[in-house]
């Protein structure tokens, strides 16, 4: 029978931190799979030992042969997550974290189109079309689209009028 024990994560520490051709490599190969924010490239070359005046000077230089964009990145990352049902504000929280400056996020999110839209659409997907019968339902249902990411006032909108309290 096979083992179920957890293999040890695959450790790829640089050769030499200060090689910056090897840190070179190693973000090309990154960026080929997936587009990275600058702040993250950076943290990722971090962890494999980088040193950290090469990577900034590596992840300056990959942004001046456009290689690195974080305004692409936040554009892609916006209509990416918008699609799969998260509001603005959970949105913006993740480009933070990964280091994209906010101007970049505040466009990015203000092309995105109706966020009040999409939060009835996410609630009609999850919940049905009807409107929440009950206090009880609506405040369900506010917390999920607050889970999602969405403002008081884009759940406001997807929940409609207040319900009639129970007589």
């Amino acid at each position: 029978m096979p083992s179920l024990r957890k293999r040890a994560p695959r450790r790829s520490a640089a050769a030499d931190p200060r090689d910056a051709a090897a840190a070179e490599r190693a973000a090309v190969t990154l960026l080929a799979r997936r587009d990275y924010a600058g702040g993250e490239l950076a943290a990722r070359l971090h962890e494999r030992g980088y040193d950290a005046d090469i990577v900034a000077q590596l992840v300056a230089e990959l942004g001046d042969r456009r290689l690195l964009n974080d305004e692409r990145y936040a554009g892609h990352f916006v209509e990416y997550h918008r699609q799969r049902g998260h509001g603005p504000e959970r949105i913006r929280r993740d480009l933070e974290a990964a280091g994209v400056a906010a101007a970049f996020i505040d466009a990015a999110l203000a092309a995105a189109g109706d966020w009040a839209a999409l939060a009835r659409s996410v609630r009609a997907r999850r919940f049905g079309p009807a409107p929440p019968e009950n206090w009880q339902e609506k405040g369900r249902q506010a917390r999920f689209l607050q889970y999602r990411g969405f403002s008081n006032d884009h759940i406001r909108s997807a929940l409609g009028p207040d319900v009639e309290p129970d007589t």
